[in-house]
């Protein structure tokens, strides 16, 4: 499995949204940082609580010149189920997104076990792309628990910005 690597070109990203627009990460327009989440699907619980409280912060990102997008292997049609039974009206949500592109970003892929998850799906992962689409900061999960906190990353995206503070991580 390669791992996208700090400091280094963000792999390519290219995925449909709700709304019938195309998103792409070398298109994203950010002052700051793009902030991209793969979540699980509609199948996870988690995924809503997450996606909600994205949801709540997103204003408080933008503040900090942070363009937010949420994407998942779900199909259209169950992205818009998620959209419909999630508080998320204001998430840009992509769907579709291929397992090449799941591979490519370093993320965990597991096979439907119980009714209701897909055949395949991608696991969690959290990245902060910087505004020459190098990837700032990774955090990659193997099950739905232990991702990154928001409010603690708007926290470290003011460090970042007020300190200067340099991507971190790189391979030796």
């Amino acid at each position: 499995m390669k791992k996208p690597i700090p400091q280094q070109q963000a792999p390519e990203l290219s995925f449909p949204l709700l709304g019938d627009k195309v998103w792409d990460l070398k298109k994203a327009e950010s002052e700051n940082f793009t902030l991209v989440i793969f979540y699980r699907g509609l199948h996870c619980p988690l995924c809503k609580k997450y996606l909600e409280q994205l949801n709540e912060l997103l204003s408080d990102f933008e503040d900090k010149g942070v363009q937010a997008v949420a994407v998942s292997m779900d199909d259209e049609k169950r992205a818009r189920l998620s959209k419909q039974k999630w508080d998320i009206d204001k998430v840009s949500l992509g769907y579709n997104l291929s397992e090449e592109s799941a591979r490519n970003w370093g993320l965990y892929l597991s096979k439907g076990i119980k009714e209701g998850e897909p055949d395949l799906f991608s696991e969690p992962g959290l990245f902060l792309v910087d505004s020459h689409n190098d990837i700032y900061y990774a955090a990659i999960n193997s099950n739905p628990w232990g991702r990154p906190h928001l409010p603690s990353m708007l926290k470290a995206i003011d460090f970042i910005l007020d300190k200067e503070y340099p991507a971190r991580g790189e391979m030796m």
